[in-house]
């Protein structure tokens, strides 16, 4: 992948994502419930798998939650926190000391072919530009048989505030602007892996719903996650008060429960594939069957009829 291609390709703007990422490190504590949720759903999924897997390269490490309960498990020995933003790698070690620090964009990933076992993510991977591009590199970065398990924001996420967004700017700007990033389609997301060389893909989604006594606290953990929009076409001026304030009551308006409490939902897609090894399982060659479809289906060809 070139720069020119990747520039070709700019929805998010690289930078910006760096800088929100740089400033949420000190306060991830606070704010980044959900990356630890995730990573927490993530490794138990690595548990699952039936091998070991010694160095693991962690991309998009935010502040080091896999660092911290990846190791010792399913015989991991080293884990490399890698992240675009340097005080996000640097809060990983202070967390989890015994991991390795790389700061690096998961666009141009400086990992050697085929030298780690296990490639995670957890809630990184959507604000890349080349999605097919990075996932090819991480494909190459595996050891034959080498496994990739991520996690992404899907399509569903943050729903009620982008449609919350929409309405009020419609109203009272009278036209839309990009300010909630696009996120992975489920039914693409197989073939993605399936186009960067992945066998094996496997393909889920699930919803995580947190509730808040107001947007303002769903917004303010946003920021303090680093997940303020970055899209490279947005408005980059400050958000107009009559704006945020219509917003905010359509949200309240709208999706509050008798509670009075809002809710947030977060859809999280699974990517899981394998980089390709002699020993899995292949696909029959075409006319290899031994056996015809009719006989499988234990019946006969039906009569043709005029």
């Amino acid at each position: 992948m070139t720069q020119q291609n990747s520039e070709q390709m700019k929805i998010f703007d690289r930078a910006t994502v760096r800088l929100h990422r740089d400033r949420a490190a000190c306060v991830l504590d606070q704010h980044g419930f959900l990356f630890a949720e995730v990573a927490d759903r993530l490794a138990e999924r690595v548990d699952d798998v039936l091998r070991d897997f010694p160095t693991v390269l962690d991309l998009g490490c935010h502040g080091g939650d896999l660092a911290q309960i990846l190791p010792g498990r399913k015989g991991i020995e080293t884990v490399i926190s890698a992240d675009l933003s340097l005080p996000m790698v640097e809060q990983a070690q202070s967390r989890a000391p015994q991991t390795l620090g790389l700061v690096c964009d998961e666009e141009f990933l400086p990992i050697a072919p085929g030298s780690v076992d296990l490639v995670t993510s957890a809630l990184s991977l959507h604000w890349v530009n080349d999605l097919p591009g990075a996932l090819l590199q991480i494909r190459q970065a595996l050891k034959p048989d080498g496994f990739f398990l991520a996690a992404l924001f899907g399509g569903e996420t943050l729903k009620e505030l982008r449609d919350s967004l929409t309405v009020a700017e419609s109203e009272v700007c009278g036209g839309l602007s990009p300010r909630v990033s696009p996120f992975v389609d489920v039914r693409d997301a197989g073939a993605l892996l399936s186009r960067a060389g992945f066998t094996m893909p496997v393909v889920d989604s699930e919803i995580i719903t947190v509730t808040y006594d107001h947007p303002l606290k769903l917004m303010g953990d946003l920021r303090g996650m680093g997940e303020s929009n970055a899209v490279a076409e947005r408005i980059k001026h400050f958000t107009r008060r009559e704006l945020l304030v219509a917003s905010m009551e359509h949200y309240l308006d709208t999706y509050a429960g008798d509670d009075g409490r809002i809710p947030a939902t977060f859809q999280i897609v699974w990517l899981a594939g394998w980089a390709p090894h002699e020993s899995q399982p292949q696909p029959k060659a075409p006319g290899s069957a031994t056996v015809s479809f009719i006989d499988a289906l234990g019946g006969s060809a039906p009569d043709s009829q005029d």
